[in-house]
């Protein structure tokens, strides 16, 4: 989108002693909030003559704005081709003059008005005239070199009568201040932009129903998280996390040992339970009962030893103390020379078997030792029940996703060695996957703070249920909100604790909503959109910010009748803007504009 901006006259008093004063054009694009990246060159005419400035920039966030301002009235006589060229490309006209150079303003009116209302004829264009200045009622000069009225000031009943002649607003800036810049002028200036954007889009529409495209024109959409610009590179990561959690080995909870005992393999019960009955069975999460499957208890046996008193039952609480890893014997030596690639093929989401039978035969270097280690592989992920092949081994059969099996000890406290206490509940987690998932959670347990030995971690700020759709989130790389305002809290969850990709999901999830929304829902909902968009600017979501703006500046002539409207502050700077143009909007709707 394209928003022209021509602007007309000069602003000083010729006779004024401030030369220093500054253009109304320049004034309002370096203090208004919603004008971003201003660049400025001079611009010479069709015969080549520099007669106005050129100003590009950027307006709403990502519509393009450019100003041509013409300080200058000469262009009408020295080159009608460029003055008609800029009126007829412009989407909003700028007449400006002094209240009291009375001299300029007479040139005006009867050299120049008729020769814009001409070209006006052929087009259809908002014009707004700016008279700018403090009146002065001083005594006129009586100096016979200068003319006799130049002093005098030019009334405001001539200057509405010469926007009547142009069908223009008229405006009185008396001072280039943030005022009449930003609030005054800049909130009819920025009214019209919108009006021309609308127009603008209102056109597109109709150009695509003739070819049958039709695409409905909505506020601008945020993509998905993996392809979103803003987060270029932010795709799951979900098990890039779980495999740099084995490369690090923080909150390592198990201990492999050859019988030897002359290396170590540190691992975390969590992720090999959520990928092995096996595990399960070695670390007491369930019993051969509950596996009934003789070949997976007589390799668990076979195997592996857990150490005597290794393994702690947990508290009445459900949660184990903090105690050292477990230590357990692998008693196969040729497993255990593979095991740090076995342990990488599980950690990465136990479907790369391909990679796996490559890494252990290069390592090996035998037939039937490599064959032997695959085979107690295979055992270890086999379901109970169930015969494990060559071919349910192959990628598209074994595929184990974390975020399927994790979700079976999610607020459970089953191995967990950490609870959150959350308005007198109590939550269950596992320091590994937290750990995993989130940098601010690796940072409070591996770092010199209380909750790095501690097992009960106080949480504030957020309710149970909001921090409970955050941990699962990190438990199963999903999120299902089940409103927007649960959403928005879940937002502002993952902003306390860094999780980008699930703030960008909740934003996602709101605009989604909120796009689906017919008007009359829209207008009769209790939801304070208002309030949505003052949460997003507070916890720096300035995705969900600016498409907020863009929708309340749409649907403006809704939310101006919600008493919300009225509560936009002068604390978001870009929302006051947006609440002065709203505002003159329905001034003028209802006739007192």
């Amino acid at each position: 989108m394209l928003v022209n901006i021509v602007a007309f006259g000069n602003e000083r008093d010729g006779f004024s002693e401030d030369s220093q004063q500054s253009s109304l054009i320049y004034t309002y694009l370096g203090r208004s909030a919603l004008i971003s990246q201003i660049d400025s060159s001079l611009s010479a005419s069709h015969v080549g003559i520099p007669v106005f400035t050129e100003y590009q920039a950027c307006v709403f966030g990502n519509v393009r704005l450019v100003v041509r301002d013409c300080p200058v009235w000469d262009i009408f006589d020295s080159d009608w081709y460029t003055s008609r060229s800029l009126i007829g490309g412009a989407d909003i006209i700028v007449i400006k003059y002094s209240i009291n150079d009375r001299t300029s303003f007479q040139e005006l009116k009867d050299n120049y008005v008729p020769m814009i209302k001409k070209a006006l004829n052929l087009c259809s264009v908002p014009v707004i005239i700016s008279a700018i200045g403090a009146r002065k009622n001083g005594v006129p000069c009586t100096c016979p070199l200068c003319t006799s009225d130049r002093r005098s000031c030019v009334t405001t009943t001539e200057g509405v009568q010469l926007a009547k002649e142009l069908g223009a607003t008229y405006l009185e800036l008396h001072a280039l201040n943030d005022f009449y810049i930003q609030n005054y002028f800049g909130g009819v200036l920025e009214y019209f932009m919108i009006q021309s954007l609308n127009q603008k889009s209102s056109e597109k529409m109709k150009t695509r129903k003739k070819i049958q495209k039709c695409h409905r024109i909505q506020p601008p959409q945020l993509e998905q998280p993996e392809k979103m610009p803003i987060l270029k590179g932010e795709a799951s990561h979900y098990d890039a996390d779980l495999h740099n959690l084995l490369c690090c080995c923080q909150c390592a909870d198990v201990a492999f040992y050859p019988e030897d005992l002359s290396t170590v393999v540190e691992a975390h019960k969590i992720i090999l339970c959520s990928a092995s009955h096996l595990f399960m069975l070695l670390f007491g999460v369930k019993s051969p009962a509950d596996i009934r499957d003789a070949s997976i208890v007589r390799t668990a046996r076979t195997l592996f030893a857990v150490e005597a008193g290794a393994a702690l039952p947990p508290d009445p609480h459900g949660v184990p103390a903090c105690v050292p890893p477990v230590r357990v014997v692998v008693k196969d030596s040729v497993f255990f020379s593979c095991l740090p690639d076995i342990l990488h093929f599980i950690y990465s989401g136990a479907f790369q078997w391909e990679q796996l039978e490559e890494d252990t035969k290069k390592k090996l270097k035998d037939p039937e030792k490599t064959e032997h280690v695959l085979e107690k592989v295979k055992c270890i992920l086999k379901t109970p029940g169930k015969l494990s092949t060559v071919k349910d081994c192959k990628s598209h059969q074994i595929k184990r996703l974390y975020n399927n099996s994790l979700r079976l000890f999610f607020n459970t406290p089953v191995l967990a060695d950490v609870i959150f206490k959350i308005q007198d509940a109590t939550v269950p987690a596992h320091r590994a996957v937290l750990v995993a998932r989130c940098e601010v959670m690796a940072a409070m347990f591996n770092g010199n703070y209380l909750e790095a030995n501690s097992i009960l971690v106080p949480v504030y700020g957020v309710s149970k249920d909001t921090f409970l759709s955050f941990l699962e989130y990190l438990y199963t790389d999903s999120c299902c909100p089940a409103s927007i305002l649960q959403a928005m809290s879940l937002l502002v969850c993952a902003e306390m604790y860094q999780v980008m990709r699930l703030q960008h999901i909740c934003e996602l999830y709101i605009i989604t909503q909120l796009q689906s929304m017919p008007s009359r829902e829209l207008a009769s909902t209790s939801l304070s959109i208002v309030s949505l968009l003052k949460k997003a600017k507070f916890h720096n979501s300035d995705c969900l910010s600016t498409w907020l703006l863009h929708f309340i500046a749409t649907n403006y002539l809704i939310f101006s009748q919600k008493p919300e409207f009225q509560d936009l502050s002068g604390n978001l700077s870009i929302t006051f803007q947006t609440r002065n143009i709203f505002q003159f909007c329905l001034d003028q709707r209802q006739g007192t504009g």
